[in-house]
């Protein structure tokens, strides 16, 4: 309960502010992004749509670390999952995440805060494709601390996203 007030206050902070007073707006090219489930911000019937540029108009969280999967540091950009679920007027306890393949993850909300993880984007400063993990990765800065080091973190580092619902 304590979780979702904190999102409710957060969501609350966004919106007065005017980067998300005009509300999600509609996407302008291709659908990269949808999310579901307990929000309250809808752009498409019962669900949020995001294309890149809407992303990328979300606060920006970058940061470099080494992951398991690729070789030596990256530098990766996004957006806070934090601030993108308040964003949509998150209201749940966790989220799914599922992948173009349909591997789904589950990640309590309890365990996203401020920066950690970001829905990233970018990879080095460019767009991130099909082929290189893209176009969506949720990424933790897996260097800053031992806790994003274990196997459930990795597991939850889902790749290829394409859609969240978030769970009451």
């Amino acid at each position: 309960m304590l979780h979702c007030l904190r999102f409710a206050i957060a969501a609350g902070a966004l919106a007065a502010s005017p980067l998300f007073a005009a509300g999600l707006g509609q996407p302008q090219g291709e659908t990269i992004l949808t999310i579901s489930g307990a929000i309250t911000n809808f752009n498409d019937e019962d669900s949020a749509v995001f294309d890149a540029e809407m992303l990328g108009g979300l606060p920006v969280v970058e940061f470099t670390t080494s992951t398991i999967w690729t070789e030596g540091p990256q530098t990766f950009t996004g957006v806070s999952m934090f601030d993108l679920l308040a964003h949509v007027g998150s209201e749940g306890t966790s989220i799914s995440a599922t992948a173009i393949n349909d591997y789904a993850i589950e990640i309590p909300l309890s365990e996203i805060a401020g920066s950690a993880p970001i829905l990233a984007y970018m990879m080095n400063g460019s767009q991130m494709s099909v082929r290189d993990k893209g176009p969506l990765w949720v990424v933790y800065p897996y260097d800053s601390d031992p806790r994003y080091q274990s196997e459930v973190v990795y597991s939850q580092s889902i790749w290829q996203l394409d859609r969240i619902v978030v769970s009451e």
